[in-house]
């Protein structure tokens, strides 16, 4: 009787690593991959634009890139205010994303989903994805949470 009751919890142990295996496996839904696009528009010829893209794709974010000559038009069109812009603007799950913002950030933001416009690191500090460059030391900043009308307030800060 032992050995019978060792074959069934043997059998279902089986079976249900089984089907947690095949889950893991299945393909992510296009919804799922959609959740993970961020679109950055930024100028053809900014280097520190390029090395957060690289920052965001290592975080396993998939990044349209789209070169624009004239960024004002989209940093007006998401409302971006102008003592928060930066070199490139992005767009994720209708989230506006200003400058330099870590994609550790980005992730939280996603997750917690606050009733806010966006994050900004506003100008380009040194140190902040994008912007690490060697034989400078990292600039303290702040990652900015905003809303339309409202005052910012500090999401994040990096110290």
């Amino acid at each position: 009787m032992r050995r019978f009751l060792s074959l069934i919890l043997l059998a279902l142990f089986t079976l249900a690593a089984a089907c947690t295996a095949q889950r893991a496996e299945q393909p992510l839904s296009a919804a799922q991959n959609a959740a993970e696009i961020i679109t950055v528009y930024k100028s053809p010829t900014c280097g520190c634009c390029s090395d957060w893209i690289a920052h965001l794709k290592e975080a396993g974010f998939t990044v349209e890139a789209v070169d624009r000559d004239d960024l004002a038009a989209i940093k007006a069109q998401h409302q971006v205010p102008a003592r928060l812009q930066s070199c490139h603007t992005a767009l994720v799950e209708g989230y506006v994303i200003e400058g330099h913002v870590p994609a550790k950030e980005i992730r939280r933001l996603l997750t917690e989903r606050p009733p806010i416009t966006g994050l900004a690191v506003p100008g380009m500090p040194i140190g902040s994805p994008g912007m690490e460059i060697d034989g400078f030391t990292p600039e303290p900043y702040d990652v900015l949470a905003f809303t339309t009308g409202q005052a910012d307030a500090i999401y994040a800060n990096y110290r």
